[in-house]
């Protein structure tokens, strides 16, 4: 009796406690879910760009026994090279697709609420303005790298086991096709490109633009490169240099000197490439950025808890 006694407000007391522990989470996952409803593109636009680029393999798919014949009496790298290919052009489609949807999105984020009035009603609900602008900002920095590897990789798998069934048909051996592709590390590779290079480095632009979406009243990309515009040509009339228009154009593209690819020219999918995570963690541009970038995030949290609708 005893036993059953003590029990019986353990387990009392731990559904009081479940509902106070969901509770903090709970606004914060129908938020990101809202941004996932009225922004369909986000997920729309890689979709569609992975059956495009899956479609055009399937065409280029007839000329594939006659380049690998082309290529098997060639040098060792160039036939690697030419089997890499069309999965570095997959990834190369996906990831420029990501870099695009963000931009769009982080520009629309704050402004398309205020602009068709919706904020009335959401700012009525339960939710704080931390918690809005957090989920909007998982959008690039968690979502999309997150859906961008996936299609990647299903594409990838995808475009392997194509060029396998062809090249079956065509009675030509797929050992060497399979043999210089280990698949795990090409993927833990992309995985960890598209995190770094496109989700951390470029964080600084996609908190711009959220923060400009905020305050901006039209023109979001107009405002938000007006002083990206005005910095770089009072550096180029005073100093004849273009060290911050190069900045910023390298963090849009991912362009990361501290990355540590070795060597630096090889695309970060091919799995000859190896990388140092320590010497871009440990990069001061790296955390700097960071620091900038959650700046702008506290500001769009103030912006949108001061501005109404347009």
């Amino acid at each position: 009796m005893n036993t059953q006694s003590n029990a019986m407000p353990e387990s009392l007391q731990a559904q009081s406690v479940a509902p106070g522990a969901l509770s903090a989470t709970r606004p914060f996952y129908w938020a990101l879910r809202r941004e996932l409803w009225e922004n369909r593109f986000v997920y729309v636009a890689p979709l569609v760009v992975a059956g495009l680029f899956l479609i055009g393999f399937l065409i280029t798919l007839i000329h594939l026994p006659a380049q690998l014949r082309g290529y098997s009496g060639t040098d060792p790298e160039s036939y690697r090279e030419a089997i890499l290919m069309p999965y570095n052009i997959a990834a190369g489609f996906m990831m420029g697709t990501y870099i695009l949807v963000t931009l769009f999105y982080c520009a629309e984020a704050l402004h398309g609420e205020r602009r068709d009035r919706s904020i009335l009603f959401w700012k009525s609900l339960p939710v704080s303005d931390r918690t809005t602008v957090l989920a909007k900002a998982s959008v690039p920095f968690i979502v999309l790298p997150l859906l961008t590897f996936a299609l990647t990789l299903l594409l990838q798998i995808s475009v392997l086991l194509l060029s396998s069934a062809v090249l079956l048909a065509s009675d030509l051996s797929v050992a060497s096709l399979w043999t210089r592709l280990p698949v795990v590390q090409m993927s833990l590779l992309m995985l960890y490109h598209i995190l770094t290079a496109h989700a951390l480095w470029p964080a600084p632009i996609y908190c711009w633009l959220l923060l400009v979406s905020g305050w901006a009243r039209r023109v979001v990309f107009l405002w938000a490169a007006i002083p990206v515009l005005a910095i770089a040509g009072v550096e180029k009339i005073a100093f004849h240099t273009q060290h911050f228009a190069t900045l910023v154009g390298n963090r849009l593209i991912g362009n990361t000197p501290p990355m540590g690819y070795a060597p630096a020219d090889i695309f970060p999918t091919d799995p000859m490439t190896h990388i140092m995570p320590g010497h871009f963690l440990s990069s001061p541009s790296l955390w700097i950025g960071v620091a900038i970038a959650a700046a702008f995030l506290a500001g769009a949290v103030h912006l949108r808890r001061h501005q109404g609708p347009i």
